[in-house]
């Protein structure tokens, strides 16, 4: 990505999760969007996922953070399915890029949607095949899609793992239909609990998270590919969630009580300023 400024640095973040190594985040001066600095290479991009403790690509529930966010991810499916169906053609064809588990598009074949995932860690793929009669794919199969195909093309806190990102949205703009919808959800660095917790926002996890978005970096991002956002709406959960695990990160210790009061009164100023710690953009293609 180009047309970065090395001399604005805006914060020095680290890898709370598996390597303990530190990065800087630096900001795009045509996106409006940080950097994460120095990003991995390919190669070694995957080693920092390699944790127990990566909750997207296992099912367990082992303590209050896998439990909490369990329970706020069943609550959230029924929303995100209520949000795909008001976009759903005769057709309801689905693709879920990063799907994870497959607990989304499990729901969505549930309700008659015609189902197709993109999972690159293979223990994610697995556990996700078996709820979803093996509709989901490698990375690769993205190029092998037939264009103009899909009625929704779903990233729920995917965007910001992806390299290439202007390639990536070329991918996606292929795939869609011409009346489809691109429904995109990432962590917001301009919400209170960002700003609060500084370089200790959980929502930054470096490197695994490349890009740190913010509403008018994705609105730049995407209508260089003729995408308009329409609509963006609160993740009103998240700031709970990152908040438990930045206080964490912050005191070395367990703090679920002040977590959660930082995150409602993130929730509460995000009422007024429209800045949750996580947004969903409403993406139409046109």
């Amino acid at each position: 990505m180009s047309k970065i400024n090395s001399n604005n640095i805006n914060l020095k973040v680290k890898d709370y999760s598996v390597s303990g190594e530190e990065f800087e985040l630096i900001k795009n001066s045509e996106y409006g969007f940080l950097e994460t600095t120095p990003q991995p290479s390919s190669n070694k991009l995957p080693e920092y996922y390699k944790s127990e403790d990566y909750i997207s690509h296992t099912d367990s529930k082992r303590n209050l953070f896998e439990k909490v966010y369990h329970l706020v991810r069943s609550i959230s499916l029924k929303k995100k399915l209520s949000l795909i169906n008001s976009f759903a053609s005769e057709e309801k064809k689905l693709l879920d890029v990063g799907c994870g588990t497959g607990d989304f598009l499990e729901i969505a074949l549930q309700n008659n949607w015609h189902i197709f995932g993109i999972e690159p860690n293979e223990q994610a793929r697995t556990i996700a095949n078996k709820k979803t009669n093996n509709s989901v794919y490698k990375t690769e199969q993205l190029l092998k899609f037939e264009e103009n195909s899909f009625d929704v093309i779903t990233l729920w806190h995917v965007l910001e793992h992806l390299p290439d990102l202007e390639n990536q949205i070329q991918i996606f703009k292929k795939l869609i239909k011409t009346n489809g919808t691109l429904i995109i959800a990432v962590p917001n660095y301009k919400s209170f609990d960002a700003k609060h917790y500084k370089q200790f926002w959980a929502a930054y996890d470096v490197p695994r998270h490349l890009w740190h978005f913010n509403k008018r970096s994705i609105s730049k991002l995407v209508s260089k590919q003729s995408f308009k956002v329409e609509n963006v709406k609160p993740m009103w959960f998240d700031s709970f969630y990152v908040s438990m695990l930045s206080e964490k990160y912050k005191s070395k210790k367990m703090n679920p009580i002040k977590g959660i009061w930082i995150g409602l009164v993130s929730n509460l100023k995000a009422i007024t300023t429209k800045e949750a710690s996580s947004l969903i953009y409403i993406i139409k293609n046109s």
